[in-house]
């Protein structure tokens, strides 16, 4: 019998291939999205036409019977425990050994009035791509609802194509649940900048059809403004996509509960990536993450789990990245919006002109370095890894800045201008 992966994103296609790599078991994975594994992290910019989809496939279609895995498009109704069996729409039931649950996750709506009339999506799945490049032809003023990273892209996106874009965001500043004031600030200034609409403590209250009641023609706000639009895009993040495990006698909460070896209570099945829920999540972590990274490290635990190393679920230190229009983003550790002054202080560089910033967090008490927060500065993963690691103190760090620095050869250095201004702060922080 064969290991059945439910899902095609980086985490079923890295459990598959590690699988692969390391024994011949029998491998058959099921998604109802498409036949083939595709980055879906670039579907903005086959929309914006620097990619062709086929250019967001990176393997060869031919791959997956060279490596005797085999790939079914179909949906999954329901999975019955006893039996070990996976029942699909169309085809037949099929019989599992292991079952590798990585279905992902679907958008998050919230009942608005209005919010199933046409013109009106979420943007996660390649079909959400074809519709909104087909009503993009169509839509001069575009509503998006949500400050989330999938709202910029999308922002982005439409403004591409010469869209007037109105950005709902309930939260006073974007983003200012993650990051400090000034970081949020400066993205508001690089959306604004771009043209976009950003419109702060607001939020969708509803969606108005046209006068034939067809399509999508105003929406009404919380502060009761009504904004013309012919689109409406629903990007207030997503959920695990679960539902039809919930009569399985598979335990779920949010999401699919897994221990820290990523097993489910039911033997022999195991669920990662986006639709996995740690039921003791590791130190500081979410416990649900929907990033492409741990959804790999997931899908490679996992498989190693299958070819007889069973492992622990163990993502490392905390980081992540994105890009907000032309302002990249990245922070490695933690480094907390709001920090409570007994458990971390920062240091702050923003240059006088220049939408750029570094932020370092560190313990007041032993000075060890906890996170790191860039705007406009690419840094250099594997330097703040092993320093987290190393339980680096920031004095430290401060010293060994330039190695991080990751920008390209002729780009400006501001390591030494950095570098003195940390010197001189932690030294009156700490009263020397």
């Amino acid at each position: 019998m064969p290991v059945i992966i439910i899902g095609n994103g980086i985490s079923g296609i890295t459990a598959a291939r590690h699988i692969r790599r390391k024994s011949s078991i029998p491998i058959t994975i099921i998604s109802e999205e498409t036949p083939f594994f595709f980055s879906r992290t670039a579907l903005m910019y086959v929309f914006m036409g620097h990619l062709s989809f086929e250019e967001t496939q990176p393997y060869e279609d031919d791959f997956w019977k060279k490596n005797n895995i085999v790939l079914i498009q179909d949906r999954v109704n329901t999975i019955r425990i006893k039996e070990k069996k996976v029942v699909l729409e169309q085809g037949e039931d099929l019989i599992f050994s292991s079952l590798i649950i990585a279905s992902g996750s679907k958008p998050k709506f919230f009942d608005w009035p209005g919010q199933d009339l046409k013109a009106v999506q979420g943007f996660y799945h390649k079909k959400d791509l074809k519709s909104l490049d087909l009503w993009s032809k169509y839509t001069e003023d575009a509503v998006l609802v949500g400050g989330g990273l999938i709202g910029v892209e999308v922002a982005e996106m439409l403004k591409s194509r010469g869209i007037n874009v109105h950005f709902l965001v309930r939260e006073s500043s974007f983003w200012n649940t993650v990051l400090p004031e000034e970081e949020s600030r400066m993205i508001n200034y690089e959306i604004q900048k771009h043209g976009i609409n950003l419109i702060l403590n607001t939020e969708l209250k509803e969606i108005l059809p046209t006068p034939k009641m067809d399509k999508v023609g105003r929406v009404k706000t919380s502060k009761n403004e009504i904004i013309k639009c012919q689109w409406v895009g629903l990007t207030t993040g997503v959920r695990p996509n679960i539902d039809f495990i919930k009569d399985s006698g598979i335990a779920f909460n949010h999401g699919i509960l897994v221990n820290r070896y990523l097993e489910t209570n039911v033997p022999d099945v195991f669920a990662i990536g986006d639709c996995a829920e740690h039921e003791l999540p590791p130190e500081k972590r979410s416990a649900v993450e929907s990033l492409w990274y741990t959804g790999r490290m997931m899908g490679e635990t996992v498989g190693e789990t299958l070819t007889g190393n069973r492992s622990i679920y163990s993502p490392g230190h905390w980081f992540n990245s994105a890009k907000f229009f032309d302002l990249e983003y990245q922070t490695y550790g933690r480094v907390a919006s709001k920090p409570d002054p007994k458990e971390e202080k920062q240091l702050v560089w923003k240059h006088s002109t220049k939408n750029l910033l570094i932020r370092l967090a560190y313990h007041p008490d032993n000075h060890r370095f906890l996170g790191v927060n860039s705007l406009g500065i690419r840094l250099r993963h594997e330097s703040f890894d092993r320093w987290l690691t190393e339980k680096r103190s920031v004095k430290e760090v401060i010293d060994l800045l330039k190695e991080a620095n990751f920008d390209p050869e002729f780009y400006i250095k501001y390591e030494n201008e950095i570098g003195l201004k940390f010197k001189n702060k932690l030294n009156e922080a700490i009263g020397t």
